[in-house]
């Protein structure tokens, strides 16, 4: 159905209807009903309180030029740091499966610590991936009694992320020592996430890897090359470019790249 304009409506019909709710509203405060109007005339006959003018005119072209809304400079140094630079990563990895939620990265009984306070934001990197279940990875990612793991890369299957929306997945993974999560799909907020928060970097395959690592194996994430490589079987695996994504994590999130290219002051030292 095709919407209909106010225009469509005669006037005594729209005059009418005004009538009509005004009349309904004094019935329900007890008020007498209103005597409609016997005639309806359009508002061109109608006499107005006011002068009216015969027409209006509306010039196009000012003496003062309009000012644009300004936009923030971008310095030299800013756009050569746009171009993402060489960024290789080399460690052993920590191989999961498809659907690994939020609730299994940081359980949510620990979102009460603050990232912000450092004793917190370790706290959290002892508690990164506590929440899988055990029977399915019978090696911890964080060993008990310590704060960091000894995996730099996660390799992940379909998903990665999925579940509620909370900044402190992300930031887990990244307090705990990892630089890279290597999945075949991630969900939206907690690729965002990594984004905005610098933490770690959300590197789509373009196959499905997790099925041919195991964790423990020694593997090298080249995101220039778009390229991992599995030292303990020899095999290698492309991946997808992380695009502009790549220099604000490199900057340390969003707020930080934000700073280093110009759009926002820097914070006073």
């Amino acid at each position: 159905m095709a919407a209909t304009a106010l225009s469509d409506f005669p006037m005594a019909a729209a005059t009418r209807l005004d009538f009509s709710m005004a009349q309904s509203a004094a019935t329900i405060r007890g008020g007498a009903h209103l005597a409609p109007p016997k005639t309806f005339s359009p508002i061109s006959q109608r006499r107005l309180p006011f002068a009216a003018p015969k027409t209006l005119k509306f010039s196009t072209s000012s003496s003062k030029p309009l000012k644009s809304c300004p936009r923030p400079p971008i310095s030299a140094s800013a756009s050569a740091s746009a171009a993402p630079k060489t960024t290789t990563f080399h460690g052993p990895c920590y191989v999961v499966g498809d659907n690994i939620d939020t609730d299994q990265i940081i359980p949510a009984e620990h979102l009460t610590l603050v990232p912000s306070k450092p004793e917190e934001y370790r706290k959290l990197g002892s508690f990164a991936m506590i929440g899988l279940p055990s029977a399915a990875y019978p090696v911890p990612f964080v060993e008990p009694g310590t704060d960091s793991t000894v995996y730099k890369v996660i390799i992940a299957g379909h998903n990665f992320g999925c579940g509620s929306s909370r900044e402190h997945a992300p930031v887990a993974l990244g307090a705990a020592g990892t630089v890279a999560v290597v999945a075949e799909s991630y969900a939206r907020i907690f690729f965002r996430n990594s984004v905005a928060t610098g933490e770690v970097y959300p590197v789509e395959s373009e196959s499905r890897i997790c099925d041919e690592c195991t964790t423990g194996d020694i593997v090298t994430v080249d995101l220039e090359k778009c390229l991992l490589q599995n030292h303990s079987t020899g095999k290698e695996y492309r991946l997808k470019p992380i695009g502009d994504a790549g220099p604000v994590i490199e900057a340390g999130g969003i707020f930080a790249y934000a700073r280093k290219t110009g759009m926002i002051a820097s914070s006073p030292v």
